[in-house]
């Protein structure tokens, strides 16, 4: 079996469940040594990732456990950031609180995450991934927050793209319609007669294949290119791995 990731060291956050379980399997199977991090939700099932209990909104947390990847793997090489949460929030109804808490979960975690993580990579260079939205770019009319704070994850992901070249550190963003944890939520949202509308619309606006992915076929290998050798000239982009839901162009 082919391991494109061998000898590489990397930290996923928002690991124990959806997208950053699904880049847990995918590094650790190209070869990379993984540490994984979780919140509150501890990671169930088998896996080869050293775990790292870590609120990504503060500060103190964060810049402990880069210190303690990098002390269990020798360095760090690649960063896939994905604690993150979709929430709904409709414009007219949302609060204070609202915003505050998406925008530490999503923006906050963000930079603190990638600021800890190119502290160390700024020696040797590295990579690093974020997660932006096929929302931020099209806007939503239920989760306008989540939207508003994943288009801040692309701005920020430019910024620090452009900060940190020198240090030959990219830094890029992925903007995934995959079916996760995260899709359920918006069914529960809606109800379950929304259900035959959500698949119709789905099946409508995804050209490839109609239907959200499989983050493990069609997510994990995007991951593993982004994060190996083959992506050292790409930067400060936001990469749709959507099926065509969302078509980027200039």
């Amino acid at each position: 079996m082919s391991q494109p990731l061998q000898g590489r060291r990397a930290v996923v956050t928002g690991a124990a469940s959806g997208l950053g379980a699904a880049a847990v399997r995918a590094l650790s199977a190209a070869g990379a040594q993984v540490v994984a991090t979780y919140h509150q939700t501890e990671p169930t099932g088998e896996s080869e990732a050293t775990w790292v209990q870590c609120d990504a909104r503060d500060q103190a947390s964060v810049e402990a456990m880069i210190d303690t990847a990098v002390a269990a793997m020798g360095g760090l090489d690649v960063l896939v950031n994905a604690a993150g949460l979709w929430q709904q929030g409709v414009p007219g109804s949302i609060s204070a609180d609202d915003i505050d808490f998406l925008l530490a979960t999503n923006i906050k975690a963000t930079i603190l995450t990638n600021q800890a993580a190119h502290a160390v990579m700024r020696k040797s260079g590295g990579r690093i991934i974020n997660f932006g939205s096929a929302e931020a770019v099209m806007g939503s009319p239920i989760s306008a927050v989540y939207a508003a704070t994943k288009g801040a994850v692309q701005a920020w992901t430019r910024s620090a793209a452009k900060a940190w070249a020198s240090d030959n550190v990219t830094v890029n963003a992925l903007a995934p319609a995959m079916q996760t944890r995260g899709a359920d939520r918006l069914r529960e949202f809606l109800g379950p007669d929304a259900a035959p509308f959500i698949d119709q619309q789905i099946k409508a606006t995804i050209p490839l294949g109609g239907a959200l992915g499989d983050p493990d076929r069609d997510l994990g290998p995007v991951l593993v290119f982004l994060a190996g050798e083959g992506s050292h000239f790409i930067t400060g982009q936001l990469l749709a791995v959507d099926g065509g839901l969302i078509m980027v162009g200039g």
